[in-house]
């Protein structure tokens, strides 16, 4: 690639800057002087310093035990299997009557008289697995219900041990292992195929994220400690095994964690400060509602903040790298560029990324919150009413905050890489130029470095 050294005021061409806007890794780092990884080690390795001794100090040692209550998820639960499915007529299997006017007008009278007058589905199931495996037992599906069941069909119990044998068992659910499992094996083959070691590694930081989540922040939580406290010190451990593994140990993945971690404390000034101002409590649902009742000491605000944490580092780090690599890339193509430079066109890189990486968020979470937005719609309620509802507003803050925090990792991340290549005399202008072809040897920046 040409480089224009000899241009008074050299600029990256445009074609350059969209090539780069959604680019992690361009081959390996050049080397940067021993003087800026000092400075870099200096700062990082206290950070992992203090991240290990905080997994160390508030590992929880497991999920604190607690008495089943039999509610939504907190079931004890079997695999089960469909072996036979026979048709009867609703009327003999509901003991559910009809509204005497044959009103239908409400949800709750045609329901009723469905169940009179439909045909319904007496399926006889069998448990697979646990103490009581080869037990039967009937489940009848009314014609109306959404989930209907199917000879042969693999399916989740929900096991009642206080209730009478004839209704200790019952369906909850559909099993769902086999596509799932089938699906992430595509994903993983497709990830090793594109993307090789990295995508190995990819999977390994992945593998690495989900233990830290399962083993760490969720245990902790649940044992009471400080759900912010939990999920920074979480959330940074991901950081670092996500970066470093993915990106490799070099200056520039450092640079990326430096941008990540100030932009993670942004996020978390911002949540703390607009969750306590807007009056969020964190329990608007059946299941926080059901967390705070099995674990009352539980702060479901600071759980609210502690998912934002977590929620805004996946998009975070593909910011903060994409933009580190671009800098160093542009440094790399023009040695001459100063700092200045440099920024001025990592910053135009990263708007086109930013925009679409916003836009990606604010998508996800309405996506997400769809139904409840259409219960707003059916309910003809105004805008201002549906966003001042804890629900929405819940969604908003979490939307809007992490925005925020990705939007501050653009020149954040920019202006730290920036001075780190343009500091350094040995990087990418200096220690790379010194085996470069002799058509590069006795340029101005060789003889000023004398």
């Amino acid at each position: 690639m040409t480089s224009p050294q000899n241009d008074p005021a050299p600029q990256p061409p445009q074609g350059h800057t969209h090539t780069h806007a959604h680019t992690h890794s361009h081959g390996p780092a050049a080397p940067v002087s021993r003087h800026l990884r000092k400075v870099i080690a200096a700062v990082l390795i206290p950070f992992a310093t203090a991240v290990v001794v905080g997994l160390i100090a508030f590992w929880p040692g497991g999920v604190p035990d607690h008495e089943r209550t039999g509610v939504g998820f907190d079931r004890q639960t079997q695999d089960g299997k469909v072996v036979q499915v026979v048709k009867v007529d609703c009327a003999d299997v509901n003991a559910a009557q009809a509204p005497p006017t044959g009103d239908t007008s409400t949800p709750s009278g045609r329901e009723a008289v469905n169940e009179q007058e439909g045909e319904c589905a007496k399926a006889t199931v069998e448990v697979t697995s646990g103490d009581d495996k080869g037990r039967r037992f009937v489940e009848v599906v009314q014609p109306d219900a959404p989930r209907q069941l199917k000879e042969g069909q693999g399916v989740v119990v929900a096991y009642a041990p206080d209730a009478p044998r004839d209704l200790q068992y019952s369906v909850t659910d559909v099993n769902r292992k086999v596509p799932m499992a089938l699906l992430a094996g595509i994903f993983a083959l497709a990830v090793v195929l594109v993307g090789r070691m990295r995508g190995v590694m990819a999977l390994v930081a992945l593998a690495v994220s989900f233990a830290v989540l399962t083993l760490f922040i969720l245990p902790a939580i649940l044992q009471g400690s400080n759900p912010l406290v939990v999920a920074v010190i979480g959330a940074s451990a991901i950081m670092l095994a996500a970066l470093y593994m993915c990106h490799g140990v070099t200056a520039r993945t450092s640079v990326a964690v430096i941008g990540t971690l100030i932009s993670l404390l942004l996020i978390g000034l911002l949540g703390s400060l607009f969750i306590g101002w807007a009056s969020l409590s964190g329990n608007t649902d059946d299941n926080t509602g059901l967390i705070k009742g099995l674990y009352p000491d539980i702060d479901m605000s600071g759980l609210l903040l502690a998912g934002i944490i977590i929620g805004s580092l996946g998009v975070l780090d593909d910011v903060t790298v994409t933009q580190t690599s671009a800098v160093w890339e542009l440094h790399q193509a023009d040695p001459e560029m100063g700092w200045k430079g440099l920024y001025r066109a990592g910053i135009r890189i990263g708007r086109d990324h930013i925009a679409s990486v916003v836009n990606t968020l604010v998508l996800a979470y309405a996506g997400a919150a769809l139904p409840l937005l259409l219960l707003f719609s059916i309910a003809q309620s105004s805008v201002g009413t549906v966003a001042n509802s804890e629900l929405v507003a819940e969604e908003i803050v979490r939307t809007l905050v992490g925005s925020v925090g990705l939007v501050a990792s653009v020149p954040v991340t920019t202006v730290l890489a920036a001075l780190v290549v343009s500091a350094d005399r040995t990087g990418p202008g200096g220690a790379q130029a010194a085996t470069a072809a002799p058509a590069r040897t006795g340029r101005g920046r060789r003889r000023k470095k004398g």
